[in-house]
């Protein structure tokens, strides 16, 4: 009897042993199958609870961002190395793309991110740029004039101009900067040139209204001449602090300070650390020299790349008025086109203004309308008389009082006028002599420089732009022959059509 009540209890702790190590096994295997959801209070990394990835604007990540990369990476890849034996490691391609995934960036922002934590192991702050300057904010107007003298040149030869030919011409020059072909296409279109092409021939010319400006001026000028009239010449320009010789003389067996020192030698001239600031100056002559103290100089407040942005109307038209009495009686003043030259005496109404105030101007006119029209119809009207009443500008009219004229190049023709060759005398007195490259040396560096240009030299750069302004005359003459022989007019949509191989 008391055997058989030891093998039942025997049998009862048996299985219920069973029972308990078959409920451990079971809570085992639960605990480790959801262990990252119960345990792991970081972010879920499984691919199907993420969400499409979207595009990020292309803006510098910041510190915090670069961080956030890092640790993201650092996480996924302990994650996927815990899954794995420990002969095994995870693929580095395999968690940057999780990771790109998590946080919604691409692929190579985040290789970006572990090669600066590599190399640096502290992130950088993103440098903070400046606005993104145009080339028309980079070149000057000498620069203009010069590439379309290099469009000129093929019409001189009877050769029909393209882009490629231009391109190659053009950064060949030592003293031109280097363009891209999208680049001078640009600057062409800028320049007023248009592109016209015949089957498989192109070629570039000068849009009408340019060529008609170019035409008027030269007659004209030709005329004031005949008539006996004085011409002066009138432009500004400017100098940096740091203007230097851009070709000097180097000791080439001088390799290094050290060796320089120890023979008694130097490592060259000293260089200026930039450009420095800018030197803005005005003035005018004619082939007597310049006008007396009629030198306009001052200093640059912006540091811009184009010295225009430096003047205004009124800063101009003050200088000129005290200039206009020291002028010979029925002579002409030669300026280019500026906006700060050619402001207009009276403003032409537009749509900002206000119905009455438009019909007040028409009225004030003397130009008949009908007080039943409507706005629209009333500005074509005041277009209509544009040139009547509005093709006035303040200069010529002071001009005028004075018994001048005001003669306008056409634009980015500044090989036509001398005092540009005067300017570049001016300035190779500066880079011969600048020591120092401070402000104050540069400007009476400069002020002599202008002391140097004798009546003799002035008188020399006027004979060069008649020469200029002769060649120049037949030069439309030649362009039509040219383009007679190879092109035909399309209409505007096709000339604005660069991607021919052609061209």
């Amino acid at each position: 009897m008391f055997f058989l009540r030891s093998r039942c209890l025997v049998i009862v702790f048996v299985k219920f042993f069973v029972t308990l190590c078959l409920w451990k096994l079971l809570c085992l295997f639960v605990a480790i199958l959801f262990r990252t959801n119960d345990m792991d209070p970081q972010p879920s990394t499984s691919s199907q609870s993420l969400s499409p990835r979207k595009k990020r604007p292309r803006i510098a990540l910041s510190v915090t961002e670069k961080a956030m990369i890092q640790n993201v990476y650092k996480h996924v890849f302990e994650e996927k190395a815990a899954s794995l034996l420990p002969i095994e490691a995870p693929e580095k391609k395999e968690c940057v793309s999780k990771t790109a995934d998590i946080l919604g960036i691409g692929v190579t922002s985040v290789y970006r991110v572990l090669k600066e934590h590599k190399q640096n192991e502290q992130f950088k702050s993103p440098e903070k740029r400046g606005p993104k300057h145009s080339f028309k904010d980079k070149l000057d107007d000498f620069t203009f004039a010069a590439i379309r003298r290099k469009v000129h040149h093929f019409f001189y030869a009877n050769e029909p101009p393209t882009i490629i030919k231009i391109l190659k011409v053009v950064n060949e020059d030592p003293d031109l900067p280097d363009f891209s072909w999208s680049t001078l296409r640009n600057v062409m279109k800028h320049l007023n040139f248009n592109y016209i092409r015949k089957s498989r021939q192109s070629i570039l010319i000068d849009r009408q209204d340019i060529i008609l400006w170019r035409q008027r001026y030269l007659r004209n000028i030709k005329e004031y001449r005949k008539e006996g009239r004085y011409i002066y010449y009138q432009d500004e320009t400017w100098i940096n602090e740091g203007h230097a010789p851009k070709k000097v003389w180097i000791d080439q067996t001088v390799l290094s300070s050290r060796q320089a020192f120890l023979d008694g030698l130097t490592t060259g001239l000293k260089q200026p650390l930039g450009k420095g600031k800018r030197l803005i100056i005005g003035h005018i002559g004619g082939e007597e020299g310049f006008v007396e103290d009629s030198l306009l100089i001052f200093e640059a407040k912006k540091n811009k790349e184009d010295y225009h942005q430096e003047m205004n109307a009124d800063s101009f038209e003050k200088w000129f008025r005290g200039v206009l009495p020291k002028l010979k009686p029925n002579s002409v003043v030669v300026m280019d086109n500026a906006p700060y030259h050619s402001r207009k005496l009276e403003s032409l109404p537009t749509m900002s203004w206000t119905k009455p105030r438009i019909q007040e101007w028409l009225t004030s006119k003397n130009i008949s309308f009908e007080a039943t029209m409507v706005k629209a119809t009333l500005i074509d009207i005041v277009r209509q008389h544009k040139q009547e009443h509005c093709d006035k500008y303040v200069v010529d009219e002071m001009a005028a009082q004075h018994g001048v004229i005001v003669l306008r190049l056409p634009p980015y023709h500044c090989e036509l006028n001398p005092i540009e060759l005067v300017w570049a005398q001016a300035k190779g007195y500066v880079a011969r002599n600048n020591k120092t490259f401070k402000m104050t040396e540069v400007k009476k560096l400069f002020e002599e420089g202008l002391q140097h240009i004798t009546p003799e030299k002035w008188s020399s750069c006027v004979s060069h732009i008649i020469k200029e302004e002769d060649k120049m005359y037949g030069l439309d003459h030649m362009i039509d022959n040219v383009s007679d022989r190879f092109i035909i007019n399309v209409t505007e949509s096709d000339s604005d059509d660069f991607l021919s191989d052609d061209e």
